[in-house]
């Protein structure tokens, strides 16, 4: 029966794709229909139950982190303003996507129009390389915080994290308007079926019926010149951090100090070593199973908006003193 289900639903995918062919030369198709995660149909409702609670969790969260900046002015320094960069862009990068997801799983709500699937394309594209340029900028912050501890109000102005705050979001938002444009020029006369829950670089462009290598090959530059770039810096950034804290006078300070530096290097594992397996095994892993492949790139979008809040902003102490002083109402 299920099998029936599925074969009947299918059908009728293909039937107005192939409707929509004979009206249309897809040059602009006016709809596209995202099929989800192809091969899971049938756990759509179990699958979306920790979606939901990993988006409510990254809502709230980061939410929590921003109304307590904002109330706390002896939070307002380098590190917290860069946290609270991250925690925008987890915000724009999650609400751009889980709510269409939410409603492939929930109703069965599978068409997206032209315009919106681009500009979805554009803020995942642009948020997910603002977000390594963020973790950059937090990785250098730490660097003098812990390595030159003297001078870090000298070198991290207010004015200097300005500076680093807009060429991180110019830099994003600049590399990757090629995305869409690129993406509106190709022909799509094959199908406007995407076997994705969203609107990817990658699985957007294969559906068109040309030479889509110049897409791949820039999307290939932004991955290695520019997130490879963030990563190289970040690691050189906590290898310096890491040797400073083995010269540290007492072992208290170096566990705590490692402990963090540790989590730290989680949350940005958690980030960067999906992004490039989902990046390279889209383009050269033909031999992946396509449910494993979405399933992976969905799950990379939601997995950092939840861990960031925790690991930067519930392990910080700070933040950690003024959210318990919220909850109880007693002066700190």
């Amino acid at each position: 029966m299920q099998d029936t289900t599925l074969c009947l639903r299918v059908g009728h995918l293909l039937r107005y794709s192939m409707s929509d062919s004979n009206t249309t030369d897809f040059i602009n198709p006016s709809t596209f229909i995202l099929l989800g995660i192809p091969g899971l149909e049938a756990a759509y409702i179990w699958i979306s139950i920790p979606f939901c609670a990993m988006y409510a969790i990254a809502v709230l969260g980061n939410f929590t982190i921003l109304f307590i900046v904002k109330r706390e002015s002896s939070l307002h320094e380098p590190m917290f303003y860069f946290l609270c960069m991250l925690a925008v862009t987890d915000l724009i990068v999650s609400t751009s996507t889980l709510p269409k997801m939410l409603s492939i799983f929930w109703f069965n709500s599978r068409e997206i129009s032209f315009s919106a699937c681009l500009t979805q394309m554009y803020f995942i594209a642009c948020l997910s390389t603002m977000e390594s340029g963020i973790l950059m900028a937090m990785a250098f912050d730490r660097y003098v915080a812990i390595c030159h501890p003297l001078r870090h109000s000298t070198i991290l102005t207010n004015s200097v994290v300005a500076k680093i705050g807009l060429a991180v979001v110019l830099r994003s938002c600049i590399l990757t308007l090629p995305y869409p444009f690129l993406a509106r020029r190709w022909p799509y006369c094959r199908t406007n079926i995407i076997p994705h829950p969203y609107c990817g670089h990658i699985a957007v462009v294969t559906l068109a019926c040309a030479d889509i290598r110049i897409s791949s090959y820039y999307g290939l530059f932004v991955l290695f010149s520019v997130i490879g770039m963030d990563v190289v810096f970040i690691t050189v950034s906590y290898t310096q951090i890491l040797r400073a804290i083995f010269h540290l006078p007492t072992k208290d300070a170096r566990l705590k100090t490692f402990g963090t530096c540790v989590s730290h290097l989680c949350a940005i594992l958690a980030f960067y070593i999906p992004d490039f397996f989902s990046s390279l095994t889209q383009r050269f892993g033909h031999n992946v199973p396509r449910h494993f492949l979405v399933l992976i790139a969905s799950v990379n979008l939601l997995v950092p908006p939840v861990l960031h809040p925790i690991i930067y902003g519930v392990r910080t102490k700070q933040i950690r003193a003024r959210l318990l002083q919220l909850f109880t109402h007693k002066e700190t």
